[in-house]
């Protein structure tokens, strides 16, 4: 790639934020090497791997790089047999299979992101996993890098009689020191080390007095490091323990090396693995941080999309930027931005121009979905004011310069950038030099973008198939750039109304207004009125876009409402069949008592403990019947609001919709799978339907019922016991089938009652087979149930899996 391009398009910053975001020195200096690649096979695997990234990241758990040490020389030389380490390179060594070793079972570990650990596996088989050498590491070496105390006995013994000799030297001295006169002192005397020897500082003139050996003397002379003769036994112990500590240190250092040698291999293995990991970390963060979405890659030649484009370098200084939206169509070749100093256009040329090269690189680049980012083949730049001294060029020169490289070396998959084409030289000659430039550009099909000044390059446009006008926004009432960009359209100066915003002299504005060739006046006019209008469509669009707002506001309102409401009917339908349940259990359990009472008071047969079991049930039925009903009148109002809002065209629910077929809300209805027995339809739900059968509420399939030619009367409460209930009553086949999960428990339970009180001894429940949920809902109620015996999925021939048959106690 043209480097100079990419310096002057200012790509190493790019990359310094992102190196800035890694969690190493190493992740970060790699980071630093990313250079834009054409291969679009390794763009799109790194851009996978990114994003799996991002999502590990993000992941629960969240995950960040494992410490990893620069120990890329201490391996190189450890290819050398016999050579060891120190003690901070064999700190450095552990770290580095610790790191390896935990990174390994993060990137297995089947609780994080599938996705993101499937697209980094490879990384985990590079990590290496040696628990011996890391171990070794551990026990010998201290956090700070030296070797342990315990690393050995031998070193144990060693540095104990060392620190031992070491304090009774101390001791030795120091008695020295206080038997000194005052003139043979110096102030602030203490022992201290000279040369690894211990000695008293005394003055010069004490010499001959204490005797000794002199190891060191002040910068004046005057005082001198004495080592008194009593010490001088106690220094060459003190030395020789040194010496055999610095021996077992070194044997300890070898012994670890040589623990770590064999995985030398691996570790730089693991090393790169983990360096090339910690710049995918950098490339997430930098991605999260300024927003970047994912974006589709694109040839040149058959266009491109940027949407919602930013500049990473001033997105990183202000936090915020305007967004530029720029759709190249396949056939637009070229680029002409024009419009006031001051209004973005260098910025955008660089802003474009670095999200290719970031998006090539494998970094993503901040722009917004649904953008195609061009994959160009090299950059060329001709931006800024390049005039150089020695070279003897001036601004011109060296635009030409440039301008003659990119002229040779630019292809039909290049991208060139040109800042102020014509400038520097007289506007006719610029002009035409550089209409001439983008010409050629443009016919060789080469991505152009260019901003100018020049009025006469805005008609290029209409000469030159490819070429596009374009514009940055600026307001013309308060004189300050928007930075919007507006495809084809090209962008007035503004230089008089600034001129005039500076107060000038009117009478030469009006003369420089005059001395404008008059095509320039009406082109310029031609582009006021077509701000104004462009001006007029935004705020349009502006007023379509709050009133869509709006509009989808009250929809959401109204949807939740109408979750509410239908929240609603579920907790009253939840309740009611609470309640009736709660009653069923409350009359069995009483009815028991009752026939308990009797048989202990002595009762004489099976009649009178029914007609008192009866007179029971209908004393609880009148306790609750007032409940019963307030429930009855709830869900018949709710009813209605729901019937009343499906006429007023809200959402139609299933007692909305007429149907003659059907029996309506408040008929006396036949329960066709229970017996035939008689009820009155309270609800209708979809499919199912709730029906009450004397005091008791239970949901039933809609179409097992049928209109019956009883009438409405209020029933009879009739609570039948053991030896008293019809055959008819208590069917031994209970069929589920259409029914929801929620609405078998009363059912069920009501079917269990009946075929206990009539003495049958098994009963068949057809759930069918289907997601195998009411199968799970009917084995949970019968494995709760004590009077159940066993039950059992039912044979070939009596079903098989759609069925569960049970037997009762």
């Amino acid at each position: 790639m043209n480097a100079h391009a990419l310096s002057v398009l200012e790509f190493p910053r790019a990359l310094a934020l992102v190196a800035d975001r890694a969690s190493s020195a190493l992740g970060a200096a790699r980071a630093r090497t990313l250079v834009p690649r054409t291969d679009r096979e390794w763009i799109e695997a790194e851009h996978r791997r990114v994003a799996a990234m991002r999502a590990l990241v993000g992941g629960e758990g969240g995950w960040a790089p494992e410490p990893i040490p620069d120990l890329t020389q201490p391996l190189a030389r450890l290819r050398i047999e016999g050579t060891a380490w120190s003690g901070p390179e064999l700190l450095g060594g552990g770290t580095l299979l610790r790191s390896s070793r935990r990174t390994r079972e993060q990137l297995t570990d089947a609780r994080r992101v599938s996705v993101a650990l499937a697209v980094l596996a490879p990384f985990a088989e590079r990590m290496v996993v040696a628990k011996d050498a890391e171990a070794a590491v551990e026990r010998a070496i201290a956090d700070d890098g030296s070797v342990r105390d315990d690393a050995s006995p031998l070193l144990r013994r060693v540095r104990r009689d060392l620190r031992g000799a070491q304090g009774e030297l101390v001791k030795l001295l120091e008695r020295v020191m206080a038997r000194l006169e005052a003139h043979q002192q110096v102030p602030d005397m203490s022992v201290t080390v000279r040369n690894g020897r211990y000695v008293i500082p005394i003055r010069a003139g004490a010499r001959s007095a204490v005797g000794g050996i002199v190891h060191d003397a002040s910068s004046t002379g005057g005082t001198l490091f004495v080592e008194p003769p009593a010490a001088v036994e106690f220094g060459n112990r003190i030395r020789e323990l040194e010496a055999e500590e610095l021996r077992e240190v070194d044997r300890i250092l070898r012994e670890v090396t040589e623990t770590i040698r064999p995985h030398r291999e691996g570790m730089l293995d693991a090393l790169d693995a983990l360096v090339e990991l910690d710049t995918l970390y950098a490339r997430a963060r930098f991605a999260d941080d300024l927003r970047c979405t994912p974006a589709e890659l694109a040839d040149p030649a058959g266009g491109f999309a940027i949407r919602d484009g930013r500049h990473p370098l001033l997105l990183a200084q202000h936090g915020s930027v305007v967004p530029f939206d720029l759709e190249m169509l396949p056939g637009e070749h070229t680029l002409l931005v024009s419009g006031p100093n001051t209004g973005g256009k260098t910025v955008l040329l660089k802003a474009l121009a670095l999200v290719s090269a970031l998006t090539q690189a494998g970094v993503p680049a901040p722009v917004g979905a649904e953008s195609r980012v061009p994959v160009f083949d090299d950059y060329f730049a001709d931006v800024g004011d390049e005039q150089s001294i020695q070279a003897s060029l001036s601004t011109f020169s060296a635009h030409l310069k440039n301008l003659s490289e990119i002229l040779r070396s630019a292809t039909h998959e290049s991208l060139v950038l040109i800042d102020e084409l014509g400038s520097g030289t007289d506007p006719l000659e610029g002009a035409a030099l550089g209409g001439a430039i983008l010409e050629e550009l443009t016919r060789r099909g080469t991505t152009t973008i260019a901003t100018t000044h020049l009025g006469a390059l805005k008609e290029l446009a209409t000469e030159v198939r490819g070429v596009v006008n374009a514009s940055l926004q600026f307001d013309s009432v308060a004189l300050a750039p928007t930075y919007r960009l507006i495809k084809g359209i090209p962008g007035r100066s503004y230089g008089i109304s600034i001129a005039r915003r500076l107060q000038l002299p009117e009478a030469i504005l009006q003369r420089a207004t005059e001395r404008l060739p008059k095509g320039e006046r009406d082109v310029d006019a031609l582009l006021a009125d077509l701000e104004r209008r462009e001006a007029t469509l935004s705020d349009r669009e502006r007023e379509v876009a709050d009133a869509d707002e709006r509009v989808k506001t009250d929809a959401r309102r109204v949807a939740d409402r109408m979750r509410n409401v239908r929240e609603r009917e579920r907790e009253i339908e939840r309740t009611s069949r609470q309640e009736a349940r709660r009653y069923l259990l409350d009359a069995r359990a009483e009815i028991e008592r009752t026939i308990k009472e009797l048989k202990a008071a002595g009762a004489q047969s099976a009649e009178e403990m029914a007609r008192a079991a009866r007179q029971t049930a209908e004393r609880m039925a009148a306790e609750q019947g007032s409940a019963l009903d307030a429930i009855d009148r709830r869900e018949e109002r709710e009813r209605r609001e729901r019937v009343g809002n499906g006429r007023r065209g809200g959402p139609a629910t299933a007692a909305g919709v007429a149907d003659e077929a059907r029996p309506s809300v408040g008929d006396m209805v036949e329960l066709s799978t229970f017996g035939g027995r008689v009820g009155r339809l309270v609800d209708v739900r979809d499919s199912s339907a709730v029906v009450a059968v004397g005091a008791v509420k239970m949901t039933v399939p809609l179409a097992t019922l049928r209109r019956s030619s009883q009438q409405a009367a209020k029933p009879e409460i009739n609570v039948p016991i053991l030896g008293d209930m019809p055959e008819a009553y208590a069917p031994s086949d209970i069929d589920l089938r259409g029914m929801r999960v929620g609405e078998v428990d009363d059912f069920v339970l009501q079917s269990l009652d009946a075929a206990v009180r009539a003495d049958l001894k098994a009963i068949r429940i057809i759930h069918g087979k289907g997601t195998g949920a009411l199968r799970e809902r009917v084995t949970e109620m019968l494995r709760k149930d004590t009077r159940v015996k066993t039950f059992r999925l039912g044979a070939w021939n009596e079903g098989g899996a759609g069925v569960t048959v049970a037997e009762l106690a």
